[in-house]
């Protein structure tokens, strides 16, 4: 599996992802600067967080008007995957590739913190290698990352393409594990042919589990699952 991973001004999860993407069998990955980065070349495109173009105007917003999002647009409508994590998932809003839009979370503050998430849609590209309805542990770090989806999130649940929702440690969903005010709790969203996957949650923070206080690589499974569609196996 090859794997390209955009880099643009602001960007520091790039590394991250690297090597989450080092532990995978069998692929490779490569940190490409947005303006030199051909998606055609790879079977996965990830846009990783950070803070790009230091989050001006809003976040995500002037990369998404970038040379690389008009290539993604080609990119996907020919099969191509893209995977946006925290900037990456705000870049992708911004772009209209995937619906709605992120917010300053509830309380207007800056959150860094594990998480537990509930695999809604395990059918997926980015999916295939979770259990639907098991719940995982990711860790999430950001302030605008509250998911609004415009009176449309209901049909995004019609369509399960919900990728995961914030969720206790049973799975149940309440305000009282909705970190950011999301709307449904929403963490992460397909696009309508579930080739783009956007999430606020890092699974490259949680793909060692030497690096995880729950001893677990839960990230890595989204990694692995792409690894499985490339191969076939999804």
């Amino acid at each position: 599996m090859r794997v390209a991973i955009a880099k643009f001004p602001g960007s520091n999860c790039d590394q991250d992802v690297a090597y989450a993407i080092s532990r995978v069998p069998g692929a490779w990955s490569e940190v490409v600067w947005h303006t030199e980065l051909s998606p055609e070349r790879y079977e996965l495109v990830v846009l990783p967080g950070g803070f790009s173009y230091a989050d001006r105007l809003r976040a995500g917003a002037i990369a998404a008007h970038t040379p690389l999002i008009e290539k993604l647009i080609d990119y996907v409508k020919d099969g191509g995957l893209v995977l946006g994590i925290c900037n990456g998932f705000q870049i992708l809003v911004e772009a209209g590739l995937l619906l709605g839009s992120l917010l300053p979370n509830k309380g207007l503050r800056f959150i860094c913190k594990w998480v537990s998430l509930r695999v809604m849609n395990s059918d997926t590209p980015f999916t295939n290698a979770f259990e639907e309805g098991e719940v995982v542990k990711m860790p999430i770090a950001h302030y605008e990352g509250r998911y609004y989806a415009g009176g449309q999130a209901l049909r995004l649940f019609e369509e399960r393409r919900v990728a995961f929702v914030y969720a206790d440690e049973r799975g149940g969903v309440s305000e009282e594990c909705n970190p950011n005010g999301s709307d449904n709790s929403i963490a992460g969203v397909f696009n309508d042919t579930f080739n783009v996957l956007g999430m606020m949650p890092h699974p490259e923070r949680a793909s060692d589990p030497l690096l995880s206080p729950y001893g677990t690589e839960h990230g890595l499974r989204v990694f692995l699952s792409v690894a499985n569609y490339v191969k076939g196996g999804a």
